[in-house]
């Protein structure tokens, strides 16, 4: 496969869901079995050069025009997981969020209407025949929505140091990964705890959406929260310090006590650390 680039592609984090093969009906599962058994498995930043790759062209290719039959694999106790990329379907998506973005103009000159007027009614035909379709990849760009933080806790937290951050450099890695069952059970308790003491808002909604999203897959899933690209919009010393999952949680347990003033100071902190990242994002 021929690099696009050796640089990382910035800036954003992922929610992935990885299941059994048995989630699988056939023949997609011997597929995904067969799959599992390669020795040169693609990366996550294959999967993102290869995007990459799409957006050369004059004019871009939004959307793959094949869907991708690459997976992320992961081995625990035993039991093998993938993760389908899913590419097209992805794309689709995304496509549907740009729009409330980016400005018009920049939009446009990305990517021309007819372009993306073209991918949409592609994306309506495809849907027609695949209405239960849905993604094991949510991406959110120069961000980690504090609903996915819910579903993690600090206790499973890995962090990499890395050995570099650009060039041939080893990046650093944050990310948690956790059991499905985990996953639901943190959502709807603390959908209990926000519906008890806040006003319906884009917390709780967005909460409610990632909670229906994780009821699609088999509860033997695992969940994984990846910083992905925003390792590099991250001062060093922050990354390795930022335990965000703890501070969602506390703050979560503080409006559950009944107090707000601790529920503040976390949600301070949570502020506080995003700055950087939210100023560097204003200034692309």
């Amino acid at each position: 496969m021929p690099k696009v680039s050796s640089v990382v592609v910035p800036y954003a984090a992922y929610l992935r869901v990885y299941e059994p093969l048995a989630a699988f009906p056939e023949p997609e599962r011997g597929h995904w079995a067969r799959y599992a058994r390669r020795t040169d498995l693609p990366t996550y930043q294959d999967e993102l050069r290869r995007s990459l790759a799409d957006l050369l062209p004059t004019p871009p290719v939004p959307v793959p025009v094949h869907e991708s039959g690459d997976a992320f694999v992961l081995e625990t106790d035993g039991v093998v997981r993938v993760c389908p990329w899913r590419t097209r379907l992805r794309g689709w998506q995304a496509l549907d969020d740009l729009a409330g973005e980016l400005p018009a103009v920049v939009l446009d000159a990305a990517l021309p209407p007819v372009v993306r007027r073209q991918a949409a009614q592609d994306y309506e035909r495809w849907l027609a025949r695949n209405p239960d379709a849905r993604p094991w990849i949510r991406t959110a760009a120069w961000q980690v929505p504090l609903t996915w933080f819910v579903l993690v806790s600090d206790a499973e937290r890995e962090y990499v140091k890395g050995s570099g951050r650009s060039g041939d450099g080893t990046p650093p890695v944050l990310r948690y990964r956790t059991e499905m069952v985990q996953a639901r059970r943190r959502v709807a308790r603390s959908l209990r705890t926000l519906k008890e003491t806040l006003d319906e808002g884009p917390l709780i909604d967005g909460l409610v959406d990632v909670g229906r999203w994780l009821e699609e897959f088999h509860p033997r899933s695992l969940v994984e929260l990846d910083y992905g690209g925003l390792v590099h919009a991250l001062p060093a010393g922050e990354l390795e310090g930022d335990h965000s999952a703890a501070d969602v949680a506390e703050g979560i347990q503080a409006l559950r006590q009944g107090d707000g003033a601790a529920a503040g100071e976390a949600y301070g902190r949570l502020v506080e650390r995003w700055r950087a990242v939210r100023d560097r994002r204003s200034a692309n």
